[in-house]
This record gives structure tokens, sequence and C-alpha cells, in this order.
């Protein structure tokens, strides 16, 4: 049975990581171990606990009790549901709980990158990008299109950002990932994937070249926001590919850049496997 608690005091402290802990706070890098995140929404909270997730708390209207929440509640056991009318609860987060529920929830430690990769054909590696909106985009177009893995050099935003999570849908949850160690051109070479950076030079094969098809294990890097990838990234990588522009455009935002990419590659693999 869920434990129903109206608030009451939003002072209380266990209301403190829906109303006054920062992003970083919950990430709590002092003690990862301790480590939360927030979900958002039902959909989103069910690909969680499938993955494994651990709730700690939620936070909803009490009419959610019984309708959209009711499924998602009864396999949590007695963990706290805190409720109270929309209006108290906008005063209380900042904001309107537009998909009906919060769910605060434990991190778990990352797997190795050797773990992540194990039996991945396809993986999309992100170098330093920032903005959690593409990161959530990202991995949405990743679980979307077949890609096996996601993963990050250790300045990309937090995956389990609340704004990255709520743009993948939860896609966060199903795609493995994990963050590169510094020396990462060659760690994923040791492991058999051909690394192509999606870059603007002379020699960029397009995306759509057979040549990516036939590499077993394929890495597509993908660069900051703006800037691109660093000329030492693309120097490491195996080749550079490009998705061919028109109209004096000569790119894409990352987070649509990536979703031409992985369909392409999808393509790709498609038609190789299909002359087998």
């Amino acid at each position: 049975m869920p434990n129903i608690l109206p608030i009451t005091d939003f002072a209380d402290p266990a209301l403190d990581v829906y109303a006054r802990l920062t992003e970083n706070q919950l990430v709590n890098r002092e003690d990862l171990s301790q480590g939360l995140f927030i979900a958002e929404s039902p959909k989103v909270i069910e690909r969680a606990l499938n993955a494994g997730y651990v709730p700690v708390s939620f936070l909803m209207e009490p009419r959610h009790v019984e309708t959209q929440a009711r499924d998602i509640l009864a396999r949590c056991g007695e963990v706290p549901v805190y409720t109270a009318p929309l209006e108290v609860l906008k005063q209380l987060t900042g904001f309107p709980l537009t998909r009906g529920m919060l769910c605060a929830m434990r991190r778990r430690p990352l797997p190795t990158l050797e773990a992540v990769c194990a039996g991945a054909r396809r993986v999309a590696v992100l170098e330093d990008v920032m903005n959690p909106t593409n990161v959530g985009a990202i991995f949405r177009s990743a679980a979307a299109l077949g890609v096996d893995a996601v993963l990050l050099t250790s300045a990309c935003s937090d995956p389990l950002y609340r704004r990255a999570i709520r743009v993948s849908m939860g896609t966060v949850f199903q795609v493995p990932w994990t963050y590169l160690p510094e020396i990462w051109p060659q760690a994923l070479r040791a492991l058999g994937f051909t690394t192509a950076a999606m870059a603007l030079c002379e020699d960029s094969l397009p995306i759509y070249d057979a040549q990516l098809a036939r590499a077993d294990r394929l890495a597509v890097v993908l660069g900051t926001e703006g800037d691109g990838l660093a000329p030492s990234t693309i120097a490491a990588c195996d080749c550079t590919v490009r998705i061919p522009m028109t109209h004096g455009v000569d790119s894409l935002n990352v987070a649509a850049a990536s979703a031409v990419a992985f369909y392409q590659l999808a393509l790709l693999a498609g038609l190789s496997g299909a002359g087998e």
C-alpha cells in the first residue's frame, strides 16, 4: 500500500529533493551512492522502474493516486507519496506538474565501458555536449533508431538531469550509457570499434557511404554545440563523415544531426544485412 502523506509543511526536508536542491546537489558527487534524480510523468517513471531504479518518494496531486499513478504505486510498496493540490505544488516546485507526477529515484553505479559495449555494434559518442535538451534528444533518437549504447565525455550534460530525462521520454533508462575514459579513441579501438567523427572536412565521407556499413563495430562521434569536435579528436578517429547539405547550410544542431546519422546508419545496416 502506498504511504500517502498530504503536504502540510513546505519546509519538510523530505521535499528538498523537489523544491530546493540543484541538479548538481542531487548528483551528490561526494557520495555517488547517495545520488538522486527526478523522473517526471508516468511513462518515464515506469521506464525507470523497469530498468531497476529504486524510488525514494513521489510528489503528485491527490487525484492521480487512484488514476494514472495507481499501477506504478502498486509496484513500490510503502514509498512515501507526497500529495497536494496543483496550486500548492506549483508554489513548492516553482512550475506546474503538467505531466502529473514526479518521482525521486536513487542513482546506480555506472557500468564500465567494456560492459556497456559488450555485444554493441553501433554506439554514439558525445564529446562535450552540454545542453541537457540535446542529450535527451540524442538518447531518444538512439533508442528509436537502433543505436546500442551512448558514451559521453566527462564534460557532457548528465543524462539524468531532469530536462534530459524528460526530453528523452525515459529512453535514458533503456539505452546503455556510461562516461568515457580520457584517452577514449584508443579505448574504443581496443574494443574493435571503427571511430567515425562527424566533421566538415575535405575528405569526409557522406553518411550514406557503404564503407560505414562494412565496419563490424562503429562508433559515431558527435561534437559539442557550436564548435563541434576538437581537432585532436578528429585526428584520432579512423575517418570523418558528413551529412550532405543544400542552400548554403553547413551543419545541423547536434541532436538533429544525430537523428539523421542514426537513421542513415540503420538503413545501411539493413541493406548490408539484406545482402548477406
